[in-house]
């Protein structure tokens, strides 16, 4: 059986981001399910800057390739409506549609009538395909992009106590200063931060060698207290220019001012089932986890991963798991265990049987 693998290989098409998702977990993952896999990169292509070229160049591949398959990953219309539905006539077309929560009444409502196949992540989502007459969705998940076998975790030799791992958002920088505040000190890695971005290999050490793994929301928070935080940092902000370096000041005046329209407009307020909540435990770090619907149809709360609701949860968590080693080690390891069957070759060996 044969799939040709249209996706991005750097994250968001952006290489100074890194290697994609898609080309890091999702292509392996095909590849240990497909007879044949062929990859059709879309910046090799003409993306961003000539997507009419890239129209072109994928229907001529696909059409030279003769796929059983044709699976996407979109973030939007990459592809043309009018590529899409022309490939779905000749082909069968699969997409995996990344954020049904919160994106599906402005995004895969409209969208799904372009393929043959949907791959949704929100089984809450389902029953709007139905009511919106596309009835070939199947519920996936995401997983743990790589899963580390027989760890001895008897050997493991701490090098942080509390870790987090992701970009710099208003929400994040807000939950890491308020922990700071109350003398918890948390290092912080990824686009924004002190520490910077870091490679996949750093990323499992990280999680490996943490007592405690945060994964913080990326979602916009309602708590009144966000707010407060952020008007009284642009407040700051503002008194501090006369003292500051332009560019400096500038920036900063610029990123208090986004937040302040993130919190009041931003669109994703649901928080989600995310990747990192399956990378964590399968490189066999605790997790500490925002909590998200569906958490608890992969994971036992409480035994296999702990979750907070707010940032007063969270304080008491931190304190709690610090102490108690016993209890943060046995949650631990039974989420390693139960991650074994979390992982994208399980996913898409999944997906395949629909299909078949």
């Amino acid at each position: 059986m044969k799939v040709v693998f249209a996706a991005l290989k750097f994250d968001y098409g952006i290489e100074a981001r890194g290697e994609s998702l898609e080309y890091k977990a999702f292509y392996p993952a095909l590849k240990s399910n497909f007879e044949i896999v062929v990859p059709f990169w879309f910046e090799d292509n003409g993306f961003p800057n000539d997507k009419l070229l890239l129209q072109e160049r994928l229907l001529q591949f696909v059409e030279s390739e003769n796929p059983d398959y044709v699976l996407f990953i979109l973030m939007e219309y990459e592809i043309f409506p009018e590529t899409l539905l022309s490939l779905k006539n000749k082909y069968s077309t699969i997409n995996w549609f990344c954020d049904d929560a919160w994106r599906y009444d402005s995004y895969t409502k409209f969208a799904a009538e372009y393929f043959t196949y949907c791959i949704t992540v929100d089984k809450y989502s389902i029953l709007r395909y139905y009511e919106d007459g596309h009835k070939n969705v199947i519920l996936s998940q995401w997983a743990a992009f790589d899963y580390i076998k027989n760890i001895d975790f008897t050997k493991i030799n701490y090098k942080y106590d509390i870790s987090f791992i992701g970009s710099k958002n208003p929400t994040r920088e807000w939950i890491i200063n308020s922990l700071k505040r109350n003398k918890v000190n948390v290092e912080c890695f990824g686009a924004g931060w002190e520490n910077g971005k870091v490679t996949y290999e750093r990323i499992k050490e990280i999680f490996l060698n943490s007592k405690i793994n945060l994964n913080l929301s990326n979602s916009v928070s309602n708590d009144v207290r966000f707010l407060k935080y952020l008007i009284c940092r642009l407040l700051l902000t503002i008194l501090k220019i006369p003292f500051q370096k332009p560019n400096n000041s500038l920036h900063s005046l610029k990123f208090y001012l986004s937040s302040l329209k993130y919190f009041f407009f931003g669109k994703k307020r649901v928080e989600t089932i995310k990747a990192r909540n399956f990378e964590i435990p399968g490189c066999g770090g605790f997790q500490l986890s925002q909590y998200a619907l569906e958490l608890e149809d992969y994971y036992q709360i409480g035994k296999e991963i702990s979750v907070f609701s707010n940032i007063d949860d969270l304080k008491k968590q931190i304190n709690y798991y610090l102490i108690f080693n016993e209890a943060r080690e046995e949650i631990r390891n039974k989420g390693y265990q139960q991650t074994k069957e979390q992982t994208y070759h399980t996913r898409i060996s999944k997906i395949l049987n629909s299909l078949i």
